[in-house]
């Protein structure tokens, strides 16, 4: 009898060409797929996520599901797992669920973190989790400004990478804070789905508000104007985080 598993996994995505399979590519999905098929005794067994995140993107709070026919305890499945997988990748919690959920149709919400590094010097130690500013700090209060026309519901064309094939690109973003840790700078955005590079798009446009090269009213022209080529860079990849996926159930 077929069990369906939901697992909240976290992984390290410096050494990863993103989440999804890609031929001839270390991938996340490929590694745990590779796990599952050896604990089944060579039984493919597929996961899907709530959604993919692009090479060294990292995951805090990224969701999966998978059909088991193993009955392994639930404890012990997350140990199973954590033991063979390796250890950029780690199972924090597994827990059975409906037959009807879904990793990815089901998802209520999502929140991610963008983290810049504004020390003059940046820890190497941090060189591929935040973005470094070489000491420059932004205007907060600007971003926050600037921010406000993001929240709500858009159709963020502008924020959305020109290469992808999803048609309608309406979002709700509910919310959308700064918060400084130390000399690091945090964006912490929610909403209930984000476009291909919405998130680093966004990050990157705020950021050139901060630095006084664009003015926070900008926004409101550049969302209307549904023009990827209006917005700001992408930002980089090592300082985006998946933190959480919300579901309703």
């Amino acid at each position: 009898m077929k069990r369906r598993m939901k697992a909240t996994i976290a992984y390290d995505g410096t050494n990863f060409s993103g989440y999804q399979v890609q031929p001839e590519q270390r991938t996340v999905q490929e590694e745990i797929e590779k796990v599952l098929t050896k604990m089944h005794k060579g039984e493919i067994v597929h996961v899907t996520a709530s959604g993919r995140t692009d090479a060294r993107v990292h995951a805090t709070g990224q969701v999966i599901h998978f059909d088991t026919t193993l009955s392994i305890p639930l404890d012990r499945y997350v140990r199973a797992l954590n033991v063979q997988l390796p250890r950029d990748i780690r199972v924090m919690k597994i827990e059975e669920v409906a037959e009807g959920f879904h990793a990815r149709y089901s998802v209520h919400g999502k929140r991610y973190r963008y983290i810049w590094s504004c020390e003059a010097i940046q820890s190497p130690f941090r060189r591929f989790y935040a973005t470094p500013t070489n000491g420059v700090k932004p205007d907060v209060e600007a971003m926050e400004e600037a921010a406000q026309y993001i929240l709500g519901t858009h159709d963020f064309s502008c924020f959305c990478a020109a290469n992808t094939s999803v048609k309608d690109k309406v979002r709700t973003v509910s919310s959308l804070a700064f918060e400084w840790h130390g000399e690091e700078l945090h964006m912490v955005i929610e909403g209930n789905g984000f476009l291909y590079n919405m998130v680093r798009i966004i990050a990157g446009t705020l950021w050139e508000v901060g630095i006084a090269k664009r003015k926070p009213n900008e926004l409101a022209e550049i969302i209307a104007s549904m023009d990827r080529g209006k917005a700001g860079k992408t930002a980089p990849a090592q300082g985006l985080y998946l933190e959480n996926v919300h579901y309703n159930t």
